[in-house]
């Protein structure tokens, strides 16, 4: 069931054109940088987007020359769990697991998932109670379970269902932003 959804939803995804989803993803953004959570967070892991996912590049810029201190994921394939790591550099990422940009060995600096105070959670489908559809490897369920820091799901609004099927290891995040509203995930 999962499998089929995961399947529309990134097909209806990849149908938004580059200057339609940056649009979109500017209108994210805004809304994010304009909630307390955002404001009040210090440090904030933020997921590196790639393919059609919500583009956090411009966003991991502007957070970092804004002083924030920024955490992205590394993905550990053996152990399937992600590894974060303080962000000091753009220019510090390379292609990585899955050809998702993380930072180069030398300079991962590895914090602790305590330290967070804003997790940002990328996803190809969400519901308004915060369950997602991620692409199944179950990394960010593994790293939600044992987070007290808020979640804030970023997704396009063509991204939101009215109810995906929960499995016993799926973690609901606290927030939905879109470029039309922020949905408060009740749970």
């Amino acid at each position: 069931m999962k499998d089929k959804l995961r399947k529309e939803l990134m097909r209806e995804r990849n149908n938004l054109s580059k200057s339609e989803a940056m649009e979109k993803s500017n209108l994210i953004k805004k809304r994010l940088f304009e909630m307390d959570e955002f404001k009040q967070a210090s440090t904030i892991l933020f997921y590196v987007s790639y393919d059609d996912e919500v583009h956090t590049h411009d966003m991991i810029k502007e957070s970092m020359s804004n002083g924030k201190k920024i955490i992205v994921p590394v993905t550990d394939k053996e152990k399937k769990k992600l590894i974060l790591s303080e962000l000091k550099n753009w220019n510090d990422l390379t292609h990585g697991a899955y050809n998702i940009l993380e930072p180069r060995r030398e300079c991962i600096i590895e914090v602790s998932l305590d330290s967070i105070d804003l997790i940002l959670v990328p996803g190809i489908g969400f519901d308004k109670h915060g369950h997602r559809i991620g692409h199944g490897g179950g990394y960010y369920d593994k790293l939600l379970e044992s987070a007290t820091a808020p979640s804030i799901g970023l997704a396009f609004h063509l991204q939101i269902l009215d109810k995906i099927n929960v499995e016993k290891h799926d973690i609901p995040i606290h927030k939905i932003v879109t470029e039309k509203e922020i949905i408060y995930c009740k749970h």
